[in-house]
């Protein structure tokens, strides 16, 4: 039966609309390029399945992000995780990640973007990439920038922007005056918030204007603003075992998910990171419906959703739906 239902799982129509670059590179790649055994693609990219918090789990994008510094090896690693995406059946993808990041061998960010673009033309997936800005210290020059990019590259390749990083430290807050910035010009946006840092972050983002949360489970500490988020049709980018690797939940049993989308939430499911979650959307599927989050019969309206939540235009959202999940 299980059996079953994994391969039922397998071979349907997905969306992935919260998913890292630098933490979904596929392993077999990895240990093919760059002769690593198992053992070292475990310790550099794969993370406990139980970490301290947040942090920790950032360590393992240090290895990933090294080995993406040229033109050569960012075209091919973004190639081998859009074959990938599309073996697993995956019809539509928007692929985050920080340009700057990927400038230490004297790329640009504008190179760096071109380069993701360029790959995205040599596999037959739709794909999208969303341009994360990130939390710290004194790289506000380098976010500006990428913002000024994605409007540059918007609509041909770019769909949106994204606040990424450690949010404990770096509270959402402190990135109002970005984001009116992207606002003013008239880039869509998504925000990390409600994972590390609670309701707070989360009401932030919403004051920025967000339409979309990444995580954002921690919602559910507080049901008015549940509320607001149901009525105001703010879409949730729920990533389970991610959320369970970071202590932000304790089990799949027990993720905020069910609670959410019972009050009229509007959740999407996702991986964040494939290679260092150790998963794929079939898994995140498959344990979300063993422990009675979700029912198999729930997947298809649970994909229209993220379709819904895309940032793309709406005849792409109305040819994605009739193509993969009109009877």
């Amino acid at each position: 039966m299980e059996e079953s239902l994994l391969k039922k799982v397998q071979k349907m129509p997905k969306v992935e609309l919260h998913l890292h670059l630098d933490g979904s590179i596929p392993t077999e790649y990895v240990k093919k390029t760059y002769n690593l055994s198992d053992e070292e693609i475990k310790n550099k990219m794969v993370a406990n399945e139980k970490c301290r918090n947040l942090n920790d789990y950032l360590t393992c994008f240090d290895y990933p992000i090294s080995i993406m510094q040229t033109k050569e090896e960012l075209k091919q690693v973004t190639i081998e995780l859009l074959k990938e995406l599309k073996n697993q059946n995956v019809v539509y993808v928007e692929i985050r990640f920080a340009p700057q990041f990927h400038t230490n061998c004297n790329m640009t960010q504008e190179e760096v973007i071109k380069t993701v673009i360029e790959a995205k033309e040599k596999v037959d997936i739709k794909a999208n990439f969303i341009l994360c800005i990130m939390r710290g210290k004194d790289n506000m020059k380098a976010n500006y920038e990428t913002v000024e990019l994605a409007k540059k590259y918007l609509g041909k390749g770019v769909c949106a922007v994204d606040l990424a990083g450690a949010e404990a430290i770096f509270k959402t807050k402190e990135y109002k005056e970005i984001f009116e910035y992207v606002r003013s010009l008239e880039i869509p946006f998504t925000i990390h918030a409600g994972e590390a840092d609670g309701i707070e972050s989360i009401k932030d983002a919403i004051s920025f204007g967000t339409k979309r949360i990444g995580h954002g489970v921690r919602a559910i500490e507080d049901m008015k603003l549940v509320k607001y988020i149901k009525e105001n049709n703010i879409y949730l980018e729920v990533c389970p075992t991610s959320n369970i690797q970071t202590c932000i939940c304790s089990s799949y049993e027990t993720h905020p998910i069910k609670e959410l989308a019972k009050n009229g939430v509007h959740v999407t499911i996702n991986t964040d990171n494939m290679t260092v979650s150790n998963t794929t959307l079939a898994n995140e599927y498959i344990n979300l419906i063993k422990n009675n989050c979700i029912k198999y019969e729930d997947l298809k309206a649970l994909n229209i959703n993220s379709v819904n939540a895309a940032f793309i235009t709406e005849d792409e959202k109305k040819e994605l739906i009739n193509k993969y999940w009109e009877e």
